[in-house]
C-alpha cells in the first residue's frame, strides 16, 4: 500500500487506469470481458482469462477489490498516479 503505480508493469497499470477512470466518473465495477473490449482485445476466453489472472493478482496485492465475483474496482485507498 502507498506504492506508486510505476512499480507495476504496463499491463497492470492499464487495468488500474481504466478502473480509476470509472471511479472518477462514478461508474460501477468492470468484468474482465468488459475490460478486454475496452482495451480493444478480442473478447475470447484466452484473453479474458489472462486479464482475470492479472486482476486477481492485483486483488491479492491490495490494488483492486472484488466485492462481487468477477467484478473489479479499485481497492479503498488506491489513488490515481500523480495523486500523491
Amino acid at each position: 500500500q502507498g506504492l506508486p503505480w510505476s512499480v507495476l508493469s504496463v499491463d497492470y497499470q492499464r487495468i488500474l487506469q481504466v478502473l480509476a477512470d470509472r471511479a472518477r466518473l462514478h461508474q460501477g465495477p468492470l468484468t474482465c470481458q468488459e475490460m478486454a473490449a475496452m482495451f480493444g482485445m478480442d473478447v475470447v476466453p484466452a484473453r479474458v482469462e489472462a486479464l482475470r489472472s492479472k486482476a486477481k493478482r492485483l486483488v491479492a496485492r491490495g490494488w483492486l477489490a472484488e466485492q462481487q465475483p468477477g467484478r473489479f474496482t479499485l481497492a479503498a485507498g488506491v489513488s490515481e498516479p500523480g495523486d500523491g
